[in-house]
């Protein structure tokens, strides 16, 4: 048996303010005010918006800005982003309008994306950890948010890379619960999660090691490094001999959360065997 461990770096991916695993470190990139258009000028687009369920073929970094001008493309075809939720966003406090690029509008949807993500895909929650899906959302722009829209939209991608997103496939709904489908969208590794050239893949593309268990590490303050570290070594250690051939002779990995990660909300570590 041979043990390897690693600080977490968590890949993800942002909206806005958004956190798209689950959950993880959220950005605090948002649109940036500009002038307020006369909503009612002649020369100004109709508002439209956005259908659930669209597919669109998005770039990472349109995926990780807070607002999108992507058309839709056809679900049939090659597309790397799906509407999952439209909402609407309730900006008014007290009587107040608020902007739609406001810390408490923009928490609003960081908050119900998210939450709507998991019954969308099914699966418990340590299955939705365990996969590449994530979650990413838009607002309208300060313009478009003058002339009267109040939608938000929630995307699921997966990432196939650092800063790159994997084409979808398939139906989506309920994935999680279907074994067979859940594994092309599981997380897998290039390497042990230690190793210099580590890195995150869809259990769909080569790769050589898998997560196979998350560790909850608690709540509240974040209990130390050497806490973490030491937290995720026996439930790794038994995650480990249970995906080994040879519960005698087998490897395994652990990776817990930093202590910025952790006030971004990511309190669980992950388990790693080789696949």
């Amino acid at each position: 048996m041979r043990g390897r461990a690693a600080a977490l770096l968590l890949l993800a991916l942002a909206a806005g303010c958004s956190s798209v695993s689950e959950p993880e470190p959220s950005s605090t990139s948002r649109p940036t005010p500009s002038g307020s258009p006369t909503a009612t000028a002649p020369s100004a687009a109709p508002l439209r918006e956005p259908e659930d369920r669209a597919c669109y073929r998005m770039t990472y970094a349109e995926a990780v800005a807070p607002t999108t001008a992507t058309d839709p493309v056809p679900c049939s075809g090659r597309h790397t982003s799906r509407t999952y939720a439209v909402g609407t966003l309730d900006a008014v406090v007290g009587g107040h309008l608020l902007a739609v690029d406001s810390d408490r509008v923009q928490q609003q949807v960081a908050d119900e994306c998210p939450r709507r993500l998991g019954p969308f895909l099914g699966g418990d929650r340590e299955a939705q950890r365990l996969s590449m899906l994530r979650s990413v959302w838009f607002t309208p722009t300060v313009e478009e948010s003058d002339a009267g829209a109040d939608w938000f939209r929630c995307d699921v991608v997966s990432l196939a890379g650092p800063e790159e997103l994997a084409p979808l496939t398939g139906r989506l709904a309920g994935v999680l619960d279907r074994p067979e489908a859940a594994r092309r969208w599981a997380m897998c590794g290039t390497a042990g999660p230690d190793a210099p050239g580590f890195r995150r893949v869809p259990c769909s593309a080569d790769h050589t090691w898998r997560a196979v268990a998350v560790v909850d590490l608690g709540s509240g303050r974040y209990p130390g490094e050497a806490a973490v570290r030491d937290a995720g070594q026996d439930p790794c250690e038994d995650a480990g001999r249970d995906a080994a051939d040879d519960p005698l002779s087998f490897e395994w990995g652990y990776e817990w959360p930093s202590a910025d990660q952790w006030r971004s909300g990511t309190t669980f570590g992950r388990c790693w065997a080789p696949d």
